[in-house]
């Protein structure tokens, strides 16, 4: 089966739905791996192989922030869901919290022994969750930076973690072909 291209993003053009190119944020120095819209829409988040998070402003395309850190690639990033903090993840094997307002470091978080490649708040913004090379899957205190619990399961690299609305569970998708369900 053929697929003919037509103009879409690519070509800063608009598909059949209306949606249309808004901006395109220039600035990052290396693959761009994870970006994420802020609570609310006021603000951007992407993380880079620059070793680097920034922030944007999506209304006028202009950078807000760039978070210095992370020694290597930034896999995964994601805002709390007060839009106070984010969370990152990095190839440095570490996770770490950053205040939106000041762009400080407010949190590192160690404990995986592989690249962290995914990355989330729980709603109530009082934990994250993290998804590793390693193989586990680690519950911190976003308040403290110490780890809650390490969720072994998984026989390959862990590439997607996600907390429940309610903030009861913990979803973790991995290269075994698994997607586990666990209580958090």
């Amino acid at each position: 089966v053929k697929r003919r291209r037509t103009g879409g993003f690519a070509s800063g053009g608009s598909d059949k739905r209306g949606f249309q190119q808004m901006h395109t944020l220039t600035g990052h120095k290396g693959a761009v791996y994870s970006v994420a819209f802020s609570p609310g829409g006021k603000r951007v988040v992407s993380g880079s192989e620059d070793k680097l998070v920034k922030t944007w402003n999506p209304e006028t395309g202009e950078e807000a922030l760039t978070l210095k850190g992370h020694s290597a690639s930034v896999n995964s990033v994601a805002f709390s869901s007060d839009g106070k903090r984010i969370v990152s993840g990095s190839d440095d094997k570490n996770v770490m919290i950053w205040n939106t307002e000041t762009g400080a470091q407010v949190g590192t978080l160690t404990g995986h022994s592989g690249w962290v490649f995914s990355v989330a708040f729980s709603p109530d913004g009082k934990r994250v969750v993290s998804g590793s090379l390693d193989k586990l899957v680690k519950i911190w205190s976003a308040e403290t930076g110490t780890e809650v619990c390490t969720l072994a399961g998984h026989f390959r690299a862990v590439f997607s973690v996600a907390f429940s609305p309610d903030n009861k569970s913990v979803v973790s998708g991995s290269l075994d072909n698994l997607v586990k369900i666990w209580d958090a």
